[in-house]
């Protein structure tokens, strides 16, 4: 094995030894889809929405706000830890660099994502008749955008913290306001003007936006992929700046 996949095993079994980051990660999704498919109103289909049902837009939500729990809840917090207790500093000294551990911690996280995206995927369909995306391409470019995008910004912080507990603290206090603006509270379709208007150069909401407009069988729209590749070259390139091995 190489050792980037020997490191991202490493990485995953040392992740399941965490029982509240494996909760929250992975089960929490797809529970909170479960509960929120549970309630009768949000099956039934909504006028003012152009005749889809809640659930029908919580759907890409939730895959959005599993994004974000790995790119600003997990990764930051992991790597500051590692760079506070010196464990890059002493890799360094071996012949895998702690770039390889970075890749390790953003290949671990993305496969989480995606099985979490394929579980989401799979409930709303089966349990509550979601549709899949009419537009699989599409709606895997929406979903790969806004992962570079929330990435990028989790390697940001990572890269600001002073420690793996200021890590977790920011990207608490950046999580929550991602999460309202990409729709968790009320759905971007609800939204007033201003509010979505915001939301549209969010990470999170362009990433949402992408996602519903695939699920119904268009295209992501330039101005949100504009938002997200912008999101991600910024926020990327300053964490390449401000980054600190030790």
């Amino acid at each position: 094995m190489s050792a980037l996949s020997r490191l991202t095993t490493t990485e995953t079994k040392l992740f399941f030894r965490e029982p509240t980051a494996v909760f929250f990660t992975l089960a929490f999704p797809p529970i909170l889809l479960v509960v929120l498919g549970s309630i009768p109103a949000f099956r039934e289909p909504d006028k003012g929405l152009g005749g889809l049902r809640v659930i029908d837009l919580y759907a890409p939500i939730i895959v959005a706000m599993a994004i974000a729990m790995f790119a600003l809840n997990g990764l930051p917090q992991q790597f500051a830890t590692y760079r506070e207790k010196g464990v890059l500093r002493r890799m360094r000294t071996t012949p895998v660099k702690p770039a390889v551990m970075l890749g390790a911690q953003l290949l671990m996280c993305t496969v989480m994502a995606v099985a979490v995206m394929v579980a989401i995927q799979v409930i709303g369909r089966v349990a509550f008749d979601v549709d899949l995306p009419r537009q699989p391409l599409a709606y895997l470019v929406g979903y790969v955008l806004c992962a570079l995008a929330m990435f990028a910004i989790g390697l940001l912080v990572a890269s600001l913290a002073p420690s793996g507990k200021g890590a977790g603290a920011i990207g608490s206090v950046l999580f929550f306001p991602v999460l309202f603006f990409g729709g968790l509270w009320a759905p971007r379709d609800t939204m007033n003007a201003v509010l979505r208007r915001i939301s549209d150069f969010t990470p999170l909401g362009a990433g949402v936006q992408s996602l519903q407009d695939a699920a119904a069988g268009h295209w992501p729209q330039l101005l949100h992929i504009g938002v997200m590749l912008g999101w991600t070259i910024v926020a990327g390139g300053l964490a390449a700046r401000y980054f600190r091995w030790e």
